[in-house]
C-alpha cells in the first residue's frame, strides 16, 4: 500500500503519520468506467478532502454555522475582490446560503457553487461590454468627483447604473494617473530640448484610454482562460482556509509547481514562458538548462507550434499558457520541437532534448568581503529546499555545509547567514544546518495532535563553524527560517539581527496525494491536499506561532508597521508553550552583550536608519488614505505632495556601504563558461553593496572578534570539517 502521506521530513527525524482507517476508507472509493461529468468529480473531491482533514489535521475546525459564515465571506471576497462584478441583488441572493455551506459540504451539495459560478460568468461577460463602452469616450477630468479604493468598505452597486459608474471611476483613476505621468514626461522632454514638439492633450488622453483598453483586454483574456475546475479550486480553498491559513488544496498543476519550488528543479527545456495576448513568448532562459546550452532559442522568441519529437506540430497560438507549458515540459531525454518566430521575423524549428533543470535562484550562495582587516562570509539561503525523490539530490543542509567549508578555506573570521524573505521548506534541512554551528543537542520540538512531543536532535558532535555567527531575518522569514533562528538564539550560539519579529508560522504541513485513495479512477489526476499536521516549538518550550522570533538587534525597515504576519491572518492557530528540552548554551558568549549594545547605539544614531524609520511611518499612514480625487487639478496637487515627500526618502535606495563583495574561487572558474551566472552574481554583489542591513550585520561580526585572532586563520579547523548528509 502506498504511504498515505508524502513526508516533508526524513524518517530519522519524524515518524510517518499513518492513519490506517483513512487509507482503508479512501481506497474504497471507486469511479465509473466512463468519465462522469465534472460535478461528480467535484463531489468526490469534497468527500476526500473533508475526510482527510478530519482525520489528519492537527486541530480540525468544527464544521458548523461559524465555519459556514467564514467560507461565505472568504469565497465571495475571492470571487470579486474589487466588487466590480456582482450587484447587491446578487449578494442578497447568495446570502441565503451564508449559514448553509456547512450542511452543503457535509451533503456534497454544489448548489451554492453552481449559483455563484454561473452568475460570475454572466457578470464578467456583461463587464466586457461595460469597459469597452466606457473607454470609447473621452474622460472629463475637470469634474469634481472622487473614487475610494478601499473595496472592503465600499458597498456593492445597487443596480447596473451604479455598477457602470463604479467601472467608469475605477478606469478613470487609472487613465488619469497615466495621463498626468505622460504629460509630465512630455514637459520634461521639452525642457531638455526646446525644439521638441509636445504631444497634444487630446493625443495623450487617447493614448491612455488605448493603453487601458489593452490592459483590460489582456486581463479579461486571462480570466477567459480559466475553466470551471479553476473556479471550483477557489471554492475548495475557501473551505480549506477555515482550518488554518496553510491548509489548501493543490490542483494537479499547482502540485507540480509546489514540487518544483521545494526541490528547485524540474524536467523540461529550461525556459520561462509568458503569455502576450494570443502569443507565448520566451521571457527568460534558465542558466545551464538545455535551451540555454543549445543557444538557438532566445529571449523574445514567440512559440508558434510544439511537436513531440517527430510528431505532428500543434499550433499553440491562442492556447492557454498552462496547456502550452504541459506540451513543452517532459521527461529527461525526450525531444520537443518548437516552431518559433524570431525577433527578426524569421521562422525556425528548434529541436531541444529535455533534461533536469536546476533553478539556480533556489539554492544557497555565498560571498566574501573584507572589512577592517577581517574577512567575512555572507551566505544567502532563499529557501530550505530538498529533493524528496532523490536522496542524493541537492538539499539546503548539504549545500550550506559546503558553503561553510568553502568560506573556512577562504579564511573568513565570521559568517552572516541571511534568511531574509525565506519562507521555509524542509524541516530536516533545518536540523542539519543548525547542527553545523553547535556540538550536538536538540534543535526543535514537534508535537502532533493527541501525541507526545518529539525532539529532533543534531547527533553529530563535530562543529563545521565555531566562529562568530550572525543570522539575518525579517518579517518574511517564516517556518523553517524561524526554527533555525530560534535554535541559534536559544543556544546563544549567534546573534539574531533584523525586523522586530519574524513571520510567526509555527506549524508543519504535509502534502497528501489524493490519487492513491481512489481505485480505477477515470477522473484523471485529483491533485493533493496540503494540511497542517503538527506544531513545532523552540527548545526553550515556546512556540513561534504568531510570536515569531524576536531579534536580538532590531533594525528599522519600511514595512515595520504594516500587517503582514501570521498574527494578522484569519483562522491562524494560537500560541502556546510546552516543557523545554534539555540543552546547554554556547560557552563563548562573552562579547554578545557588548556587541548588541554597540549595534543598538549605531542604529539609533544612524541617519539612514532614522530615515528608514520615518519612511515606515509614512508608508503606514499612506496605507489608510484610500480616496482619490478624479479632478485633474486636485489629483495633481495630491500627487505633487506625495512626490515631494517621497523625494525625502529617495536616498534610501541610493545608499552605498562601500564594501566590495566577491565570489569564491570555484565560482570565478564557473563564470568563464557561464556568463549568465556571472551576471547574476554581479547583480547580487551590487545589491549587497547597497544593503545597510548587511553592513550592520558585518559590524556586529567586527564586535564579536577576538582581538588576538591571527588574520586569515581558519576558525574551527582543529575540530575537523563536517559535511552533513
Amino acid at each position: 500500500m502506498n504511504s498515505i502521506i508524502r513526508t516533508f521530513m526524513k524518517k530519522k527525524y519524524l515518524r510517518l503519520v499513518v492513519i490506517v482507517s483513512l487509507s482503508a476508507f479512501l481506497l474504497g472509493f471507486t469511479t465509473a468506467s466512463k468519465r462522469p461529468i465534472d460535478p461528480e468529480k467535484d463531489k468526490l473531491l469534497l468527500e476526500l478532502l473533508t475526510f482527510v482533514i478530519e482525520k489528519g489535521h492537527y486541530n480540525p475546525a468544527v464544521i458548523d454555522d461559524n465555519f459556514s459564515k467564514g467560507v461565505y465571506k472568504d469565497y465571495i471576497a475571492a470571487l470579486d475582490p474589487s466588487k466590480r462584478f456582482f450587484l447587491q441583488s446578487d449578494i442578497n441572493e447568495f446570502s441565503k446560503f451564508e449559514l448553509e455551506l456547512d450542511n452543503q459540504l457535509n451533503e456534497k451539495d454544489l448548489t451554492f457553487f453552481n449559483l455563484t459560478y454561473d452568475r460570475l460568468i454572466l457578470r464578467v461577460n456583461e463587464s466586457k461590454k461595460l469597459f469597452k463602452d466606457i473607454l470609447s469616450k473621452r474622460f472629463d477630468y475637470t469634474m469634481d468627483e472622487s473614487f475610494n479604493i478601499d473595496f472592503d468598505k465600499t458597498p456593492y452597486a445597487k443596480n447596473s447604473r451604479e455598477l457602470r459608474d463604479k467601472w467608469r471611476k475605477q478606469i478613470k483613476l487609472s487613465t488619469l494617473s497615466s495621463y498626468t505621468d505622460k504629460k509630465k514626461m512630455e514637459e520634461d522632454k521639452k525642457l531638455k530640448d526646446p525644439a521638441y514638439v509636445m504631444k497634444t492633450d487630446a493625443v495623450l488622453e487617447t493614448e491612455t484610454r488605448e493603453s487601458s483598453l489593452n490592459s483590460l483586454n489582456e486581463s479579461f483574456g486571462f480570466m477567459s482562460e480559466l475553466k470551471r475546475d479553476d473556479w471550483f479550486t477557489l471554492y475548495i480553498n475557501s473551505l480549506m482556509s477555515q482550518f488554518d491559513p496553510h491548509t489548501s488544496y493543490f490542483a494537479p498543476d499547482e502540485k507540480e509547481r509546489f514540487d518544483v519550488g521545494i526541490s528547485g528543479k524540474l524536467q523540461g527545456i529550461g525556459a520561462l514562458l509568458l503569455k502576450k495576448n494570443d502569443y507565448i513568448e520566451i521571457s527568460e532562459l534558465i542558466s545551464g538548462g538545455p535551451a540555454w546550452r543549445g543557444k538557438q532559442l532566445a529571449k523574445g522568441d514567440l512559440v508558434m507550434k510544439v511537436a513531440q519529437g517527430n510528431g505532428v506540430p500543434v499550433d499553440v497560438v491562442g492556447m492557454r499558457l498552462k496547456d502550452v507549458v504541459k506540451k513543452v515540459k517532459g521527461p529527461k531525454g525526450s525531444e520537443v520541437r518548437l516552431t518559433v518566430k524570431k525577433t527578426d521575423g524569421t521562422i525556425q524549428v528548434i529541436s531541444i532534448i529535455r533534461d533536469i533543470v536546476e533553478i539556480e535562484e533556489t539554492y544557497a550562495k555565498s560571498s566574501v568581503v573584507e572589512k577592517n582587516g577581517n574577512r567575512y562570509g555572507v551566505i544567502y539561503l532563499p529557501k530550505f529546499y530538498i529533493d524528496f525523490e532523490n536522496k542524493d539530490g541537492r538539499d539546503a543542509g548539504k549545500d550550506i555545509a559546503l558553503e561553510v567549508d568553502r568560506l573556512k578555506k577562504a579564511g573568513v573570521n565570521g559568517i552572516v547567514l541571511d534568511v531574509r524573505d525565506d519562507g521555509g521548506g524542509s524541516l530536516s534541512t533545518v536540523v542539519d544546518i543548525a547542527g553545523l554551528f553547535i556540538q550536538n543537542g536538540p534543535i526543535v520540538q514537534v508535537k502532533s495532535a493527541k501525541k507526545e512531543k518529539e525532539i529532533l536532535y543534531d547527533t553529530d558532535k563535530k562543529i563545521a563553524w565555531d566562529g562568530p555567527l550572525v543570522i539575518m531575518v525579517n518579517e518574511f522569514s517564516a517556518s523553517a527560517s524561524e526554527i533555525l533562528a530560534a535554535a541559534i538564539q536559544d543556544y546563544k550560539r549567534g546573534i539574531i539581527i533584523g525586523s522586530k519579529q519574524t513571520y510567526g508560522k509555527g506549524t508543519v504541513q504535509k502534502v497528501i496525494d489524493l490519487n492513491p485513495f481512489v481505485s480505477n479512477s477515470s477522473f484523471g489526476d485529483l491533485g493533493a491536499l496540503k494540511t497542517t499536521i503538527q506544531k513545532f516549538y523552540r527548545i526553550n518550550g515556546g512556540s513561534t506561532q504568531l510570536e515569531g522570533v524576536r531579534s536580538d538587534i532590531v533594525m528599522p525597515d519600511r514595512y515595520t508597521y504594516l500587517k503582514m504576519g501570521e498574527r494578522d491572518k484569519e483562522h491562524a492557530m494560537s500560541w502556546d508553550k510546552i516543557d523545554p528540552a534539555s540543552y546547554t548554551v554556547w560557552g563563548n558568549t562573552s562579547k554578545f552583550n557588548q556587541a548588541i549594545i554597540n549595534s543598538k547605539a549605531r542604529i539609533a544614531n544612524n541617519v539612514q536608519f532614522q530615515l528608514i524609520e520615518e519612511n515606515a511611518k509614512w508608508i503606514d499612514a499612506r496605507s489608510t488614505e484610500n480616496t482619490y480625487s478624479l479632478n485633474i487639478d486636485k489629483f495633481k496637487v495630491a500627487q505633487d505632495q506625495i512626490e515631494e515627500t517621497a523625494k525625502k526618502f529617495k536616498s534610501i535606495g541610493d545608499y552605498q556601504n562601500n564594501l566590495k563583495f566577491k565570489s569564491l574561487p570555484y565560482e570565478l572558474e564557473e563564470f568563464v563558461k557561464d556568463p549568465i551566472l556571472k551576471e547574476k552574481r554581479d547583480r547580487w554583489h551590487e545589491s549587497l553593496s547597497k544593503d545597510i542591513y548587511v553592513e550592520e550585520a558585518l559590524n556586529v561580526l567586527d564586535d564579536l572578534q577576538i582581538k588576538s585572532i591571527v588574520k586569515n586563520s581558519i576558525p574551527g579547523d582543529k575540530k575537523g570539517k563536517l559535511v552533513k548528509t
